[in-house]
């Protein structure tokens, strides 16, 4: 295994240490803008240096990573599991809509912080302050600085639910050198796919097993039954249909799909989920310059009989409208993200449809197509005809989500075989002794 502190990893270590440091006012400003534009929480942005703002609990303590909501979501059950066994976590997060999501879903023994900047002085203040017996991190939620420290200091480092795409893989192959420094230093990855695998393997990473996407085991989103009531009650009998976790470049395409399904179903109901809150407003602006009636949920705006599109632009209801619409666009796949989850909706009964561009998911997507749940579309017009004809066709839509549903089921598992790799980590931690892989 190559130490990120030593020969093979000191350059690159080194090197970000230096930008790191030399990059240290700009980070500041960096920061302010971020906090200005609500991106960052004010009261908070001292975490982002490495300051606890809350007391390290007593005990065995473990670090986990997750970038975003899907991950903090995908990795919930393993904090679980280590609150069970007496271990608290410290959960860190990037994002404002992250943080606010697990301070509601977190459990005892578990706590939030924003995950401090990848430099040097920030990092070993946030280890100094926490001082875990191991780090998780997940997905591809690997840091220079990060992994040299906890290296450092003897703490084991596990990528869980490890996801590396084919142009990332491609982008570390031209640096050989530092791939190996980076994916090299890490001690275990426990990867999604064999293709994520074998990704990792091909950069260095020593010891890699595949136990599955934890995405799919997570309980799908959860939803508060008055407000489901309440959103049935208005929109009654009307046809309707999800757009949800869209983002920048998508909301135009669902808006102008809007369009041509209602030219001849003059009382279809789009339920728009911005990927992004904040959009909100802009996301109204744009409905209403196509001529259309808007309702925004964060206003508490009520969905008329005028009302074309419902944006609904809040934290963690996504499950309320998956509950609610029988058909289900899932964003990101339109614009170079990768698509968004579709297991999500296709636990809760809804028939799913997509953009090409889903590689976050490719296996997932891939057998969903195979096995006819899934419509795949490329602009407005593709969108508005599958909608249309799902709309149309109550016992295709009901066909199509049974076949995603089973989809689900057969790539259930993850998250047992995840536990049980780490349940010797677990219980060494449990134990006070030192952390085993």
């Amino acid at each position: 295994m190559a130490d990120p502190a030593g020969p093979s990893g000191g350059g690159l270590t080194s090197v970000w240490r230096v930008v790191g440091r030399l990059a240290r006012p700009l980070l500041w400003g960096l920061l302010a803008v971020r906090t200005a534009r609500g991106k960052e929480d004010r009261g908070r942005r001292g975490e982002r240096f490495g300051r606890p703002s809350r007391p390290r609990p007593e005990g065995p303590l473990i670090w986990v990573h997750a970038a975003s909501v899907g991950e903090f979501s995908a990795v919930l059950p393993l904090v679980e599991a280590m609150v069970e066994r007496g271990i608290a976590a410290v959960v860190t997060t990037g994002t404002v809509t992250s943080a606010r999501i697990a301070a509601d879903r977190l459990p005892a023994g578990a706590l939030h912080q924003f995950v401090p900047l990848d430099v040097a002085p920030y990092i070993s203040r946030f280890l100094d302050a926490w001082r875990p017996s191991a780090a998780l991190f997940v997905e591809s939620e690997v840091w220079p600085v990060a992994l040299a420290e906890t290296a450092r200091r003897g703490i084991p480092r596990i990528v869980v639910n490890a996801r590396l795409s084919a142009r990332s893989y491609r982008r570390w192959r031209k640096l050989p050198a530092t791939a190996q420094a980076m994916f090299g230093s890490v001690d275990l990855v426990l990867a999604q796919s064999e293709a994520d695998g074998e990704r990792f393997a091909g950069l260095g990473a020593a010891t890699v097993e595949v136990t599955g996407n934890l995405k799919v085991d997570g309980p799908p989103p959860p939803a508060d039954a008055d407000e489901l009531a309440a959103l049935a009650a208005m929109v009654g009998a009307r046809p309707r249909w999800v757009a949800a976790s869209t983002h920048r470049g998508e909301d135009e395409v669902v808006v102008a799909a809007h369009r041509l399904i209602a030219a001849s179903r003059p009382d279809v109901l789009t339920v728009l989920v911005p990927r992004h809150p904040e959009r909100g407003g802009r996301i109204a602006e744009i409905v209403t310059a196509s001529g259309l009636g808007v309702a925004l949920r964060s206003r508490g705006e009520p969905i008329r009989p005028d009302t074309a599109v419902y944006v609904a632009d809040t934290i963690g209801e996504l499950g309320l409208f998956y509950r609610l619409a029988p058909v289900a666009f899932v964003g990101g796949s339109l614009v170079e993200r990768g698509g968004q989850n579709p297991i999500e909706p296709a636990r809760l009964g809804a028939a799913v449809l997509a953009g090409p561009n889903v590689a976050n998911f490719a296996a997932l997507y891939g057998d969903l197509a195979g096995a006819g749940a899934l419509a795949t579309v490329t602009d407005a017009d593709s969108l508005a005809a599958a909608v249309g004809a799902l709309l149309d066709d109550p016992a295709a839509a009901d066909a199509a989500a049974r076949n995603a549903a089973a989809v689900a089921d057969r790539h259930a598992g993850a998250l047992a075989r995840t536990l049980t790799r780490l349940s010797p980590l677990f219980d060494a931690v449990a134990a006070g002794g030192l952390a085993k892989i």
